[in-house]
């Protein structure tokens, strides 16, 4: 009988830390078109600092990687390969994709709790659905180019992270157009980090096009190797989209003030330090 009210009373308590967990997520609108209002919030500066409330900070780090930060201090880093700086911080959670050995490590530190790849099995993809209480990390897989040009089916994830109400989205190293179950699947992004180099991964009228349909309210585009292939990006998303220089590689995001037209924010590369 003890044994049976423990097992009772540790159900319990484990259903209200749960629920207590998931209340502390403010409700994303990944699957329900939402208004956005006016204005952008941008910092100058790369160094490690307090995340105000309801808003998540988004570090350039270099290539495909971004470190994303939480008021409640989650750090999280995207296309991973094992070095973002010389911060001694250790990331919560690691997203990584195998295209090329710039998005990933086959030896992520093992302090690392949540080390999550884009892929599977050879053709059979991956599904994560990280549930952190402040942040939920979701995939959505999509094919890659292989190493010899080859197609591997779901090799690659379009990671997603719902916090602080917002939908935030990295393409990872997206090789075609999504399909209508994928673009379902990924929602309605409010941030996307997509690449841009229009060679290795898409090239730039069908990324052009893919971000078009996605209408984010703002686009941070990375993987451009060249202010040419960057430029010609711009060039070619101005006519519906504005573009903002930022200077420096940190971008603050809040949903209440999201920009109201669909916005570029160019950041700069810059590896993370604690000065």
């Amino acid at each position: 009988m003890i044994l049976r009210i423990a097992a009772i009373w540790m159900l319990m308590v484990g259903t209200v830390q749960a629920q207590n967990a998931a209340a502390t997520r403010i409700p994303s609108h990944c699957h329900a078109l939402a208004g956005a209002t006016q204005g952008m919030e941008y910092v100058h500066r790369a160094a490690l600092r307090t995340v105000p409330e309801e808003a998540v900070d988004l570090h350039y780090v270099g290539h495909a990687s971004f470190l994303i930060r939480s008021a409640g201090g989650l750090n999280i880093v995207t296309d991973f390969t094992g070095f973002i700086g010389s911060t001694r911080m250790i990331p919560d959670v690691v997203t990584m994709n195998h295209a090329h050995d710039t998005h990933w490590t086959a030896f992520p530190d093992p302090a690392i709790p949540h080390v999550l790849p884009g892929w599977g099995e050879f053709g059979e993809g991956v599904q994560h659905r990280l549930d952190l209480g402040e942040v939920l990390v979701r995939n959505v897989s999509t094919d890659i180019r292989s190493q010899f040009s080859g197609i591997e089916e779901n090799g690659n994830s379009i990671f997603v992270f719902e916090m602080a109400g917002l939908c935030i989205g990295h393409l990872g190293h997206l090789h075609h157009a999504p399909n209508d179950e994928q673009y379902a699947a990924i929602g309605r992004l409010d941030v996307v980090m997509a690449p841009v180099d229009g060679g290795y991964t898409l090239d730039q009228p069908t990324m052009i096009s893919v971000l078009k349909r996605l209408r984010s309210r703002i686009v941070i585009p990375m993987h451009w190797f060249s202010l040419f292939a960057l430029d010609d990006f711009l060039d070619g998303m101005r006519d519906e989209f504005a573009v903002v220089e930022v200077e420096g590689g940190m971008l603050s995001v809040r949903r209440d003030s999201l920009p109201g037209q669909p916005t570029i924010m160019v950041l700069r590369p810059t590896y993370i330090s604690e000065d």
